[in-house]
């Protein structure tokens, strides 16, 4: 099961295709070159660009490696790893914001359309061989890779934001549960604690010393949503449903974001594809997860906004009892699932731009390492501020994280790289300039109409906590 998820870390540090993994983690004594380190690169600069599975197999791959072709039930599973995160959690209130009927008719929509996007990529890949930059830089030009890139990094950046807010806003109704709704707690302390845990890891450049926290992770989350089912089951047994609007006419815009930042795993298409025994069968894996993926979702956000209609929160798990010491639990362990996985949302982010701005490697320079370092504090710290500032409106954070991010990332560049390495006949290159141009309109209009909506003023206040409707007044100062 470990070697599962080493495996997994390994996927993540070829994020996108790109290879993320550094040489300066290795053994201090590897500061002074050998003739076997000249070898060694030698060996991997003649094996850049090419799979994943053909370095496995002529063994030139670094430490943290996949020790045999995945198999269909090995990407199943990673491929789910890659999808199931905070996004199920924010889906009732998403739900909320489009209306029932229509949520459900979108999240199809989205499910459906991201899968013959990341298609097309898969398609793509299969003509032009390289990372999803290396082929917009093949088939474009180096401005095609570099927008690929930003897209990519301004996307992790956001995911580990909203994750910050997400954390933050479950430890907060943590604590007033388990004070018995006495005091509350300010978001900043709790963004602030998480500062001082991901500051230390952010320096971790090993990938496979986080296989131990992302293993734990993912228990946590899976213990998580079968509680919060299984909540939001009994309480409609007892209660019934609550009322529900088939379409709201005011934040819809919200949902689209929300769709798409859910769905949102074109990252790791690429490495899983490459790593499959059988490459060639992974649109079909592709094609069923995804459509579990549209059931799951669809189910989770409907059961939520049946359970709790209007006052469905952003995060569901408030919605539960607080004062339950198994709700309570599920916050803890759910928060501290999230919070393990976001040094590997960052890893990315922080990897490539790290690759854009230093030419020099740190392996064999102090100086540089410690410039490294230091660029890792500010880009931890920049995460944080960002937090803070969405902080007050986290679905419409999530919303525009997925309108601005998500939307080129999953639906333009697929297309766009289609339409060059793969469409030839008429009806190939219209669909992939129809899916250019929703992509397009889909992430100015949303985009736009999530500012206007996170601009709107909203009534100032403590924010409704589960059972905690009456915290007292001032009581943004510590509980100790």
């Amino acid at each position: 099961m470990l070697r599962n998820f080493i495996e997994f870390l390994y996927i993540f540090g070829h994020f996108a295709g790109e290879d993320l993994e550094e040489e300066e983690e290795e053994e201090d004594d590897d500061l002074i070159g050998t003739p076997e380190d000249e070898e060694t690169l030698l060996n991997q600069a003649a094996y850049a660009g090419t799979s994943l599975l053909s370095q496995v197999e002529a063994g030139t791959t670094p430490s943290l490696t996949i020790q045999a072709p995945l198999m269909v039930t090995q990407a199943v599973l990673m491929l789910l790893k890659s999808f199931v995160g905070t996004g199920v959690l924010f889906l009732g209130k998403a739900f909320f914001n489009g209306g029932i009927l229509f949520s459900s008719a979108i999240l199809i929509f989205i499910a459906l359309i991201s899968l013959y996007s990341f298609l097309l990529l898969v398609k793509a890949k299969f003509v032009v061989s390289g990372s999803f930059g290396d082929i917009g830089g093949a088939l474009y030009g180096p401005w095609m890779r570099f927008a690929i890139l930003f897209s990519i990094t301004v996307s992790q950046i956001g995911f580990v934001s909203a994750y910050i807010i997400f954390v933050s806003e479950n430890l907060q109704a943590f604590v007033l549960g388990v004070t018995n709704c006495a005091k509350l707690l300010g978001i900043q302390y709790f963004i602030l604690l998480q500062m001082l845990i991901f500051l230390p890891l952010a320096l971790v450049r090993n990938l496979a010393k986080l296989s131990t926290t992302a293993l734990v992770a993912d228990a946590f989350i899976l213990a998580g949503l079968i509680y919060i089912f299984g909540s939001e089951a009994g309480i409609i047994a007892n209660r019934g449903i609550s009322h529900v609007e088939l379409f709201n006419p005011k934040d819809w815009p919200l949902l689209i974001g929300t769709a798409v930042f859910s769905f949102e795993g074109i990252g790791l298409v690429i490495p899983i594809t490459d790593a499959m025994k059988e490459p060639r069968r992974f649109p079909a894996v592709l094609s069923g997860v995804m459509l579990f993926l549209m059931v799951l979702f669809c189910g989770a956000g409907v059961m939520s906004y049946l359970t709790f209609g209007a006052d469905v929160q952003t995060v569901v798990i408030v919605n539960l009892d607080t004062t339950s010491k198994m709700t309570q639990a599920v916050q803890f362990l759910y928060s501290l699932a999230i919070m393990l996985s976001v040094p590997l949302q960052l890893f990315p982010a922080v990897r490539i731009m790290e690759n854009g701005i230093f030419e020099r490697s740190g392996k064999a320079d102090p100086r540089v390492k410690w410039q490294k370092n230091i660029f890792r504090f500010l880009t931890v710290t920049f995460c944080a501020g960002l937090s803070y500032v969405g902080a007050s409106d986290l679905d419409k954070f999530v919303s525009f994280i997925g309108s601005f991010a998500c939307v080129p990332l999953c639906y333009v560049y697929p297309a766009m790289l289609h339409y060059k390495a793969c469409a030839r006949t008429r009806k190939q290159k219209a669909a992939d300039i129809a899916l250019m141009i929703f992509g397009i309109a889909a992430c100015a209009y949303t985009s736009t109409m999530t500012i206007k909506l996170m601009m709107t003023p909203e009534p100032v206040g403590p924010p409704p906590l589960g059972q905690c409707a009456n915290v007292p007044e001032g009581g943004l100062s510590a509980v100790f």
